[in-house]
């Protein structure tokens, strides 16, 4: 099973789309499942269920930021590691048409009506598993 499959697995079986990217994909990186657990708690639902950027994709964002550690300079490091988030944003966003959260569902969390739609019509067991997939197969074609 690959990272992205892993990742999309964990998901449905309850963690959220940042604890199941993180789970996936930072083994390698020192990360093991109950720090990975910890670190992508407070990203679900758009950055503490705010509805802001997709779990998912800061999830990924994170292992990316592992993944280009120590290879050059601080200065260096830091305009790769940007340049390579954008590379991902981008990808997410092409396919998705964006990579914020209550765009992608269609209801915001961080409001009463939102979250009862969101309840009601099972919006992150319907559509959030793609999200986690994607940000999943593209964080792996970026850290290859």
């Amino acid at each position: 099973m690959n990272a992205a499959q892993k990742a999309m697995d964990l998901f449905e079986s309850g963690l959220n789309c940042s604890q199941a990217i993180l789970t996936a994909f930072g083994e390698p990186y020192g990360i093991d499942s109950e720090i990975a657990k910890k670190l992508g708690r407070p990203w679900g639902g758009g950055v503490g269920r705010m509805g802001r950027i997709c779990g998912a994709v800061t999830g990924a964002i994170m292992v990316l930021g592992l993944a280009q550690s120590g290879r050059q300079d601080e200065a260096e490091a830091r305009n790769d590691i940007c340049l390579t988030i954008q590379e991902l944003v981008r990808r997410f966003e092409q396919r998705h048409g964006t990579s914020v959260c209550k765009d992608l569902l269609g209801a915001d969390f961080s409001t009463e009506e939102g979250q009862r739609k969101i309840k009601e019509e099972m919006l992150v067991k319907k559509l959030c598993p793609k999200f986690v997939e994607d940000a999943g197969c593209i964080l792996a074609e970026l850290v290859v």
